[in-house]
């Protein structure tokens, strides 16, 4: 049975008493210590936040809150520098350092309860492992000349019965709170997220050339699968080391890792986009550089309507180099790792940055930065940025009164260019995952990553890597957004359709609910599948909402305790969608400090899967279903129909890195009739049912939107006496209770046809 939140006492369902934090008079942290404070924010009565006082100021407290054990948790954790994953366990050992997010299990009595540190002053927050299974909340300045003793919110605890909606609740509350942030529901994400795209990086790395990205669209154009995003990443900018001349301009510096130390030279880009020749002399603007290229690639194929470029926060890697006409003074910082990021794995990233510094723009004047290299490339015809690099700040803060100031300066600098050069929202955030940029950062940007790197393969050389790496990915994914989608629209990150997993990558990028984009290299793509993601005009089948973990797999390991199944769900317009994935077989290890391989745990799982797991009343537009008895589920690899009622479920088995897609759609019983329906939608696409974009029924009759083209279904207890496509007699298969009809694709501005089933 659900708990049902009730006060616990006046002003909050959560209490301090008796050395003990409870909610609903439950105890969820014993032992709590007598330095601890609670306070009931103002705008709740669900909510709690929590503070300490200590004897001494310091900049670096840490500080035990109570005792946890006996409470299933899922956490959210810094496993490297730059990105976060899911942790579980049932008690306070269990925790990981760095933790941003604790959402603790509900039981009969206990509703669900989110734990979030927060920033206070110039003080920000993670939860972390203390002694004898207490949870230690780790308080940090980043600068040894900012101290303090008293602290009154740097953590919030908010009590719900639906687990999606007590994330989503909190931090409505922390953002009326702090008042540094926006939500995600307050910005528009840009444009891209419903296009299909093209990023150069796994084509080239370093040496993406005009050229190369010319005959890289062209491909895709010609088989089919047109962008509408085009990405230059890292490899476009003017670099070098300290010790190069500046005509060099990281010529000889190609072969990854080897950028990370150059610092940026010059706001233009570098030698082989300058020098770039436009066939099209007789044409309108500049016949040469980036301006001439970004034109004649718009104009040639005319899909592409957004070209990113990359960019590192601070400029690039290493940063600005000091005492260059034309860019604003830099000073070269040597990084400090907090003693929270000491526990985070081995990075190459971090190692050459650490070792090499950080030519750092002093953030009085970072405006002039962003506005040198953003209105560059504005003019040049760019639409966005990828800023990387991004949780950088906090290595570099100490003579900057610490982390969350330098935050707030270089993310009030970026945001303002932003506005002013890309429309307010042009940016994907990488490199991001960490409270502070979620916290200050995120005041207009809008569209972040949520996983580390797609990796082909192991970059420590574990030739299984290749497979794991990727069930990785789609964790990350899948657990991060829990907590990030509440401020940034999730982004699955690139992959190459010829990769061995490829397939399973796709399936997840199909359903998550962020923009679709490729590495593939040059003439090396997997036609089939891209066509099973995108449409002939650059466009995808989008979900409504935004790919979460089944409540079944919240408080679970499907990494590996070689049983669980990741399943994900989200919505379309008018079904529902369930994504089960085998990723069992490696991931982070607490021993070894990083990611490696189990394969013991890597063998076939089984699992069940239903109505019940599609959260049907969430996203921006909840698909009632209260009134339905049954459903009909289409499973997309194993192509046939199943039907269920509302608590029913299937039996699903998956080997390793297979998957399954279910489309979940509601059945209707036509009015004045006995005949039952549901839309299913193009079963070619993953997204099958993402093609559906209207739904009427008009008595013994129905019509259907539908957005691409290929084979259509539905669900339909009868035969239809006729079908009609755009008012015209269409020629139909009934089969296995399914109506099946043929979509040619519409060269329309839509894509829309127009489906007419009468019985």
């Amino acid at each position: 049975m659900a708990p049902s939140i009730t006060k616990a006492n006046a002003g909050s369902v959560f209490a301090l008493d008796d050395s003990n934090f409870t909610v609903n008079g439950q105890v969820i942290l014993s032992q709590v210590p007598p330095n601890i404070t609670l306070t009931a924010p103002k705008s709740s009565d669900f909510g709690g936040f929590v503070g300490f006082d200590t004897v001494e100021p310091a900049s670096h407290h840490v500080v035990p809150i109570g005792k946890l054990d006996g409470i299933k948790f899922m956490s959210i954790f810094r496993f490297k520098v730059w990105w976060t994953t899911h942790w579980i366990g049932s008690k306070g050992s269990d925790l990981e350092r760095e933790t941003q997010i604790v959402l603790l299990d509900k039981s009969d009595e206990r509703p669900y309860v989110v734990l979030i540190p927060l920033i206070e002053g110039k003080f920000r927050a993670s939860l972390q492992p203390g002694t004898n299974d207490f949870i230690d909340i780790c308080v940090e300045s980043g600068s040894t000349k900012v101290n303090d003793n008293s602290f009154r919110s740097v953590l919030y605890m908010h009590a719900g019965e639906d687990p999606f909606t007590v994330v989503k609740d909190a931090m409505k509350i922390i953002r009326h709170h702090l008042g540094t942030f926006r939500l995600l529901e307050e910005k528009t994400p840009p444009s891209i997220i419903d296009k299909f795209g093209w990023c150069t990086w796994d084509a080239f790395y370093l040496t993406v050339q005009p050229y190369g990205v010319w005959d890289g669209v062209k491909g895709l154009v010609d088989g089919g699968c047109p962008p509408g995003l085009v990405l230059i990443d890292d490899g476009w900018q003017s670099i070098c080391h300290d010790e190069d001349e500046l005509t060099t301009e990281g010529m000889n510096r190609t072969s990854a890792g080897e950028q990370m130390p150059c610092r940026l030279i010059r706001f233009a880009e570098n030698y082989k986009f300058r020098e770039y020749v436009s066939p099209n002399k007789s044409g309108p603007g500049p016949n040469t550089g980036m301006g001439a290229f970004i034109r004649d690639l718009k104009q040639t194929f005319n899909t592409v309507d957004s070209v990113y470029v990359w960019h590192a926060l601070c400029g690039y890697w290493g940063g600005l180099r000091p005492n260059v006409p034309g860019l604003p003074e830099a000073k070269v910082i040597t990084p400090v790792l907090t003693p929270g990021l000491k526990t985070t794995m081995e990075d190459l990233a971090v190692d050459k940055i650490v070792n090499n510094g950080v030519g750092l723009v002093a953030p009085e004047i970072a405006d002039q930065m962003y506005e040198g290299l953003h209105s560059h490339l504005e003019s040049v015809g760019i639409d966005g940025v990828k800023i990387d690099v991004i949780h950088l700040l906090e290595m570099l803060c100490e003579d900057y009164e610490g982390r969350v100031e330098l935050g707030k300066a270089y993310y009030k600098a970026v945001s303002t260019s932003v506005k002013k050069h890309f429309k307010g929202n042009g940016v994907i955030a990488s490199m991001e995952h960490c409270n502070d940029f979620m916290f200050l950062g995120t005041e207009t940007i809008s569209l972040g990553r949520v996983g580390d790197d797609f990796w082909c393969t192991d970059p420590s050389g574990d030739p299984n890597g290749t497979f794991w790496l990727q069930g990785c990915h789609m964790v990350h994914c899948a657990y991060n957004s829990i907590w990030m989608a509440n401020f940034i629209h999730p982004d699955w990150d690139m992959f190459q359709s010829t990769h061995p997993c490829a397939e399973f990558h796709a399936a997840s990028r199909a359903i998550s609910g962020g923009p679709i984009y490729v590495s593939d290299s040059v003439g090396q793509h997997n036609f089939p599948l891209l066509k099973s993601l995108t449409l002939p005009d650059g466009k995808i089948l989008r979900c409504e909402y935004f790919a979460f973990p089944t409540r079944d797999c919240l408080f679970e390991d499907p990494l590996h305790n070689g049983k669980t199944m990741l399943k994900i769900w989200n919505l379309n317009k008018f079904t529902g969608v369930v994504g089960a994935f085998n990723c069992q077989g490696g991931g982070w290890s607490r021993e070894d400090r990083r990611n490696k391989c189990a394969s013991e745990y890597s063998h076939t799982v089984y699992s069940t899967a239903g109505p019940a797991d599609v959260e049907w009343n969430h996203g921006p537009n909840p698909i009632p279903i209260d009134a339905v008895k049954i459903f009909a589920l289409y499973l997309f690899k194993a192509k046939k129909l199943i039907l269920s009622k509302p608590s029913g479920t299937i039996d699903l088995s998956l080997k390793p890195f297979d998957f399954e897609l279910i489309t979940v759609s509601p059945v209707t019983i036509l009015s004045g009739s006995a005949i039952q329906f549901a839309p299913i939608g193009l079963v070619n696409m993953l997204n099958t049912g993402g093609a559906i974009q209207s739904l009427d029924f008009k008595g013994g009759s129905v019509e259907i939107v539908v957005k691409g083209s290929g084979e259509m279904r539905v669900f339909a207890t009868e035969k239809p006496r006729w079908c009609k496509l755009n008012g015209k007699i269409l020629e139909f298969v009934y089969e296995d209770f399914m109506v099946v009809v043929q979509v040619p694709w519409l060269s329309s501005t839509t894509g829309n046809s127009v489906i007419e089933y009468v019985f």
